[in-house]
């Protein structure tokens, strides 16, 4: 099977997935409530957790894809 064939399926389920939970209107369904629970981002060890992770995977991944390897 073609590897765009599977990124597109499991971007697709993903999107399916967020559809879904905002069609729920229900609270803690969203992938951003979720990573806000996941994270703790109401305290402050969980914000910073939170930037520290998410700056270092753009940190990672804008030279990767502009630069490539």
């Amino acid at each position: 099977m073609n590897s765009d064939v599977l990124w597109g399926a499991l971007l697709a389920s993903l999107t399916a997935v967020e559809a879904w939970a905002i069609l729920r209107h229900k609270e803690g369904y969203t992938l951003s409530e979720r990573i806000r629970e996941w994270f703790s981002t109401d305290t402050r060890t969980g914000k910073v957790v939170f930037t520290v992770a998410l700056t270092a995977l753009y940190l990672w991944f804008l030279p990767h894809i502009i630069l490539g390897g």
